[in-house]
């Protein structure tokens, strides 16, 4: 009996698909990593008209927010920017009258955080009627933007 030896062949392992497929996934992810430019985005301040309504009789209490993240109720500055003692003033100047109406100005550069602190605390007192200042009409001009 005569026993063949059989002539293997070397397996062969294409890479030619497996470079396109990896060349297309480069790609994709170059160009869809180029919309993420989160740093030059522009924001404008709200701005609205003055709508034809009654004028409320009552005075508004005014809550602003600086531009380092302090709070003044009624031009008068806080000794901390804590929400306890944000609440404190706040009720006291309002005199526990949660009708009366809010302002909320805030300055452009605030932080965000600032604002919601002092929109929450207003909320959690119970609140009827807050306001968030804006800049007026359509011809204001932009917010100056800080430089980089």
């Amino acid at each position: 009996m005569k026993i063949r030896t059989r002539r293997l062949e070397d397996p062969e392992l294409n890479l030619i698909s497996l470079i396109d497929v990896l060349l297309m996934l480069v790609i994709f992810f170059m160009v869809s990593s180029s919309f993420l430019d989160e740093g030059r985005v522009r924001i404008r301040l709200p701005s609205v008209e003055q709508p034809d309504r009654t004028p409320d009789t009552r005075r508004a209490v005014v809550v602003t927010v600086t531009r380092q993240g302090s709070y003044r109720v009624d031009e008068q500055e806080l000794i901390n920017s804590s929400r306890e003692t944000l609440r404190a003033a706040i009720l006291k100047v309002s005199g526990g009258d949660r009708t009366r109406p809010i302002t909320l100005r805030a300055d452009g550069l605030a932080t965000h955080q600032a604002v919601i602190t002092a929109m929450d605390v207003l909320g959690r007192l119970g609140f009827d009627e807050v306001r968030v200042a804006t800049t007026g009409g359509e011809n204001a001009p932009p917010p100056p933007v800080p430089a980089r």
